[in-house]
């Protein structure tokens, strides 16, 4: 297990933007944290890491799935906050991204907990003041 403290946006990409480098094709991270804990502003530091600009990165709360290419990598950033239920989580293709060999990133993890991989990494993003964070990262052996 990881721990960190963020104050700003920027500190929490650049955690993110480290942690890539532990991560490969076929990990899942699965976020845990409230509205507004910097669960997008995370994947927007994976992304960085591997090579996407960060504003291409946006929430998939309506879409429910984004997909980014930087170089041989894909980020699956999924938003699971609607989905509830094994049928709801099946409709998003979720299992086949699972086998896509990409990394996937997925917001409000714990909607899907019994669905996850028991190797995730999981992040959990604990507000602390207005702008700061404790992350704690743990999971799949690596953390």
């Amino acid at each position: 297990m990881k721990t960190y403290h963020s104050n700003s946006v920027h500190e929490t990409e650049r955690i993110a933007r480290a942690l890539v480098k532990d991560l490969a094709p076929g990990d899942v991270v699965a976020f845990r944290g409230g509205l507004g804990a910097g669960k997008t502003a995370f994947t927007r530091g994976l992304a960085e890491g591997i090579g996407i600009p960060a504003g291409e990165v946006t929430s998939p709360t309506f879409t429910l799935v984004n997909e980014y290419r930087g170089g041989d990598i894909i980020l699956y950033h999924f938003d699971m906050y609607r989905v509830n239920g094994f049928d709801a989580l099946y409709s998003t293709g979720f299992f086949d991204y699972l086998d896509g060999g990409g990394i996937l990133a997925i917001e409000w993890s714990e909607n899907i907990s019994s669905e996850l991989p028991k190797n995730a990494v999981t992040v959990t993003m604990l507000p602390t003041g207005e702008n700061s964070r404790r992350i704690i990262i743990e999971g799949s052996g690596r953390f």
